[in-house]
């Protein structure tokens, strides 16, 4: 896949696919005005969406972060000044643990001889969002409103879905992926909400999605969230069956519609 690839899934709403990490980020570009969905992982890739997105619109922009991973949010920088909008959550993660996750990820990619991000992420200032949300808000574009809905624990606690509403779109962030097999074991991390994801994704759906733009990997329809909803609900019967010690491991681990490091990574075994 080359990176920083631009994907118009809708009228004027734009999906940007990136090869590190697999990330997709999106901008949604109204009359007046433009949303861009997440800002990348450090100060340098801020820079090139921030440049990308200037190839499109020249209309003042808003930023929000879909959850507070660095990956989603770290790369602020070069949009400022403008609003930027979160979950309330997603502030109180940012101020406790931004830092903390800014230096541990500067030393992994070190470690994985990725200097240049490395370096990045040492000059990386971490922006914390100015517009909070509990439930949800609307963002007036100019000739189209955009929603920013926050279902319930999913991924993280405090995530945030942007859904364009006249086109049919839903900025999903992780709390829908498109990994090989749906989940990666990336997607369970220990800010996860297991039980608690499928009806995060039931709400999703009752939004009547085209078009699903998930947080890693291509764009996805309605119909792949309703197969990954049922198979998140199968790994939380699987959780609960090895809680009860109605399973063993292995057992669960045979049972599982998922890979075994999928499956380790959702049931914490």
């Amino acid at each position: 896949m080359t990176d920083g690839r631009w994907i118009e899934v809708a009228d004027h709403v734009h999906a940007r696919r990136y090869g590190e990490l697999d990330l997709t980020v999106g901008l949604v570009v109204g009359d007046d005005a433009c949303l861009v969905v997440d800002s990348r992982g450090d100060v340098a890739q801020g820079a090139e969406l921030a440049a990308a997105v200037r190839g499109i619109t020249a209309l003042p922009w808003t930023l929000v972060y879909t959850h507070a991973h660095f990956d989603h949010c770290f790369g602020t920088t070069p949009f400022l000044p403008c609003e930027v909008w979160a979950h309330q959550g997603c502030a109180g993660e940012l101020a406790a643990h931004g830092e903390t996750s800014r230096l541990k990820w500067a030393a992994d990619y070190r470690a994985q001889g990725k200097t240049g991000i490395a370096d990045a992420l040492r000059n990386t200032t971490i922006t914390p969002p100015n517009r909070l949300l509990r439930t949800d808000a609307e963002l007036d574009l100019g000739g189209r409103v955009v929603r920013l809905v926050h279902l319930g624990p999913a991924h993280t606690d405090h995530d945030v879905l942007v859904h364009v509403p006249d086109v049919g779109v839903v900025f999903a962030g992780d709390v829908v992926e498109h990994g090989p097999h749906g989940w990666t074991a990336e997607s369970f991390g220990v800010d996860a909400h297991l039980a608690d994801w499928p009806a995060a994704l039931d709400a999703l759906l009752a939004l009547s999605p085209r078009v699903v733009v998930a947080g890693h990997g291509d764009p996805v329809d309605a119909a792949f969230v309703a197969r990954h909803r049922d198979g998140l609900a199968r790994l939380v019967a699987l959780r609960t069956a090895v809680a009860a010690g109605e399973l063993t491991d292995g057992e669960a681990l045979a049972r599982s519609p998922y890979p075994e490091d999928v499956t380790r990574a959702a049931l914490a075994l």
